[in-house]
């Protein structure tokens, strides 16, 4: 199909969605860290499917992971155990960032591990109240865009009244009017104040990104989440770590965000990257939580084989391969040039992100900080005029995203850096 028959059918029988760039990029075909559109041109992924594609497309070995269990079951439900199912479980509560022993309950989105999670400390705690922060991203169900503090993606309204919201950490723009230094610990302290005013003083959980995605990729200072964790733990509520666009090295070192700040978890929800553009979900809590789960509940297609699968050979690779190391010292490396933009870029208002987790903020101007939305489209639309695919978000829409599969090198984070230069220079001049 060309290019135009694609967007046609696209445009013609879907709803609900939505494409970047003045006219849609159609992909055919993944290989690595390389995406081809319909015309045969090739661009370098840094952006993975939002943040998904930790092992780049259509990598061998879960390829063939995928077709040796394609080929030898299927599908059964959760009503009956499997091989596959097991191993993963068995992985994931090695790797637990918690208190140990700890179970997994499987899905097929980031929504509905969010979902699990929620219902799982309610379950537990006997309590309803959940705190969860502005600028947060939890999904698109009712509960989960009830969760979520973003305008743009509420839409229907706010549907679960046992939810309230507490300041984002969101340093550049400090909620208080504070400086950086002073602004974490603030908004810390903004937790117990909604817990104290707008809950019953008994909630059931505390729910946040480490670094908040759709939000922008904002990041918190290292003195944040160890200061909420204490408060939410006096308050006997559990803290859950969204660990969706986080987790699996994906930050540098760790498996997952929250261990960059020393912080236990009491359940961690994950998805994207686990399956490497394969639908999964997974929620996962300590044991003496995850018993406390009583009653019938069922995931139809969650933990199915295939998937089970391919993301136990996703999480041997990851390991294998050592790239969450790699995403330390490669997203180091973009760090550095990154900043070294900044110097030359005054539309970059801030550099911020852990590991292959990179956001810029753009501006009109440093002082006043005016969010730039218009710049962001234009500095994204050239970047793929050069070959780069980046993403872009944040509550003004003025924040470029990126996040290359783990793979990457020092070279394509500086083949990434040299667009980005031309792109912001370019888009100057506009």
């Amino acid at each position: 199909m060309t290019r135009a028959e694609i967007v046609e059918k696209y445009r013609k029988y879907l709803y609900g969605v939505s494409t970047y760039y003045k006219e849609p990029l159609p992909f055919v075909r993944g290989e690595g860290k390389w995406l081809q559109d319909a015309d045969g041109r090739r661009y370098l992924d840094f952006f993975g499917g939002i943040v998904t594609v930790a092992l780049g497309h259509c990598e061998p070995r879960v390829v063939a992971a995928l077709e040796k269990q394609a080929r030898t079951l299927q599908h059964v439900s959760t009503l009956f155990p499997t091989i596959p199912i097991g191993e993963l479980a068995e992985k994931l509560a090695e790797i637990f960032p918690g208190d140990k022993p700890a179970k997994s309950f499987f899905t097929n989105s980031g929504t509905e591990a969010i979902e699990t999670a929620i219902l799982t400390a309610r379950v537990h705690t006997q309590r309803t109240e959940v705190v969860a922060l502005r600028h947060g991203y939890h999904g698109r169900t009712m509960l989960s865009m009830s969760l979520t503090a973003h305008s743009g993606w509420r839409l229907g309204g706010v549907h679960d009244g046992s939810i309230r919201h507490a300041m984002a950490p969101y340093c550049y723009r400090c909620p208080l009017g504070l400086k950086p230094e002073s602004c974490g610990t603030a908004c810390a302290q903004d937790v117990e104040e909604v817990i104290k005013t707008t809950t019953s003083g008994r909630p059931a959980a505390y729910i946040a990104e480490p670094i908040m995605g759709v939000g922008g990729f904002i990041t918190p200072p290292k003195d944040y989440f160890p200061t909420v964790a204490e408060i939410v733990r006096r308050y006997d509520a559990l803290f859950i770590a969204d660990e969706v666009q986080t987790g699996w090295g994906r930050t540098g070192r760790k498996w997952f965000g929250i261990e960059q700040y020393g912080v236990k978890p009491d359940i961690i929800v994950a998805a994207k990257s686990l399956g490497n553009g394969h639908p999964i979900g997974a929620t996962v809590a300590r044991a003496a939580i995850a018993d406390s789960f009583k009653g019938s509940t069922i995931a139809t297609f969650g933990g199915n084989p295939v998937t089970m699968a391919v993301a136990r050979t996703v999480v041997d690779i990851i390991e294998k391969d050592r790239l969450a190391d790699n995403a330390a010292v490669v997203g180091g490396h973009l760090r550095a040039r990154l900043d070294g933009l900044a110097e030359k870029h005054p539309a970059m208002g801030e550099v911020r992100g852990m590991g292959l987790m990179q956001g810029v903020e753009l501006v009109k101007d440093r002082k006043s900080k005016e969010p730039a939305p218009q710049a962001a489209a234009a500095v994204l639309e050239s970047a793929k005029d050069h070959g780069l695919i980046i993403g872009k978000g944040g509550l003004y829409g003025n924040v470029l995203r990126i996040s290359p599969p783990l793979t990457v090198t020092t070279e394509d984070a500086d083949q990434a850096a040299d667009v980005l230069d031309k792109a912001f220079g370019e888009a100057a001049k506009a």
